[in-house]
């Protein structure tokens, strides 16, 4: 395997990259508690190149293959992470390769790099603010449990750091359950982890005629307009500082 095989940007130059330079730019030693979310995404990017055509139906079952040989390998502990393929998603794209063949390099038609990574972010986030919200729960009914132990169990109460009146232990633990009702509406699990990004590709879109609905629907995401910068266009247009065309 050549360097410019192993690397996916420095074919531009003649000699290798350095170890220092590959450790310090290299993020696969942390981003791979994405892999998962990336095989979703894909999956589901796969699946609406297929239903628009762009890749055929053959294309779309070696894809499925390959990813579930992989997400299996993940599962294991069994997939060998590459410091050289620098990230996750290269790493499970290289494996995909070598898997299915062509049909894994069809896979990255019509999407970029920024909105692969955008959305595999969004998943795991909604995914990880689930698990805290349930391991929040999971405490305040601790503490409910353990109050109920100690209604008559008398303490005293502070105000400003000073002996204030007796209270029960049971109350005390109330307050901190109370304390965390606020933490599931802090979390921004309705606004921009739940917003669709597939499609955004570098800048703004792709000519490939994607369905971004349809990713979003898969992933279970929202999806407000086409590009960031359609809806720039609209909020103009709606200022009549464009031609009214604009925001059709």
């Amino acid at each position: 395997m050549t360097m410019q095989d192993k690397q996916a940007w420095s074919g531009r130059f003649n000699e290798p990259v350095a170890e220092l330079v590959k450790r310090y730019t290299a993020s696969v030693d942390f981003d791979k508690r994405l892999a998962l979310f990336d095989i979703q995404g894909s999956l589901a990017h796969a699946q609406m190149l297929a239903a628009c055509e762009i890749i055929s139906t053959q294309d779309l079952k070696d894809i499925q293959r390959g990813m579930a040989q992989i997400e299996n390998e993940v599962l294991c502990g069994k997939f060998d992470w590459q410091l050289d393929l620098e990230d996750v998603h290269l790493n499970i794209e290289k494996r995909l390769t070598a898997l299915v063949g062509d049909a894994g390099k069809r896979l990255h038609t019509g999407r970029s790099r920024n909105d692969q990574v955008a959305t595999d972010v969004r998943l795991y986030l909604r995914h990880a603010i689930d698990e805290l919200i349930l391991l929040v729960n999971a405490l305040q009914r601790s503490l409910l449990d353990l109050a109920q132990h100690h209604t008559h169990t008398i303490m005293p109460g502070f105000t400003h750091l000073q002996v204030a009146q007796p209270v029960s232990f049971a109350h005390h633990l109330m307050a901190y359950s109370r304390c965390l009702n606020v933490m599931p509406n802090a979390l921004p699990t309705a606004v921009s982890v739940s917003i669709a990004c597939a499609g955004a590709a570098a800048l703004a879109g792709t000519s490939y005629p994607i369905k971004r609905e349809y990713v979003a629907q898969l992933l279970d995401l929202t999806v407000f307009a086409k590009t960031h910068w359609m809806q720039c266009l609209i909020a103009i247009s709606r200022l009549n500082l464009l031609p009214s065309a604009l925001s059709s």
